[in-house]
């Protein structure tokens, strides 16, 4: 087996970029991004984290208890990270407040809407780009107010699957 350098990346840098449920997704790495996704901003220096859960089960049979097959019975992708710009797209996005602006938002319990996402990760000319075709906010973070860093919204984003069972597009490529 070789070792190939060239092959490792580094998340330098990036942006995340949110828009209609259903609106086109690029289908490559270095695709056009539909204008109608909004760019969220600055992202904190703990990037974006990606996770996949899912739940298994066990099948034992009568004889020992051996186990025979093992069916999983959950899936779910998720990808974390903090905001640390306070801008419109930003608050409508943590606060599921359709009508913010940049200077007023409603907190309620309303229910975070869904939305698609589009998420670049660069490394020199080298991007990863993955496409949510369908998103939703389902945890957020506290967002805290101090004098020696910057103010953050953290939140989840749970992934659901398209029309294709699909919950995340994962392009790789050069720009």
């Amino acid at each position: 087996m070789a070792n190939v350098a060239d092959n490792v990346r580094v998340g330098i840098t990036g942006g995340m970029y949110v828009g209609p449920v259903k609106t086109t997704l690029p289908a490559s790495a270095s695709a056009s991004v539909d204008p109608k996704f909004k760019d969220l901003g600055y992202i904190s220096a703990d990037g974006v984290t990606q996770t996949i859960d899912s739940d298994t089960s066990d099948i034992k049979a009568w004889q020992n208890g051996d186990v025979v097959r093992t069916i999983q019975t959950s899936h779910k992708v998720s990808f974390k990270m903090t905001l640390i710009e306070t801008n419109e797209e930003v608050l409508k996005l943590y606060y599921a407040d359709a009508t913010a602006t940049a200077t007023a938002v409603k907190m309620t319990g309303a229910q975070a809407p869904h939305f698609s996402g589009v998420f670049d990760v660069l490394d020199g000319n080298k991007t990863i780009r993955v496409c949510i075709p369908d998103g939703q906010v389902t945890e957020r973070g506290d967002v805290v107010y101090k004098n020696d860093e910057a103010i953050g919204y953290e939140v989840t984003i749970t992934c659901y699957p398209d029309q294709n069972g699909v919950k995340a597009y994962k392009y790789l490529g050069t720009r």
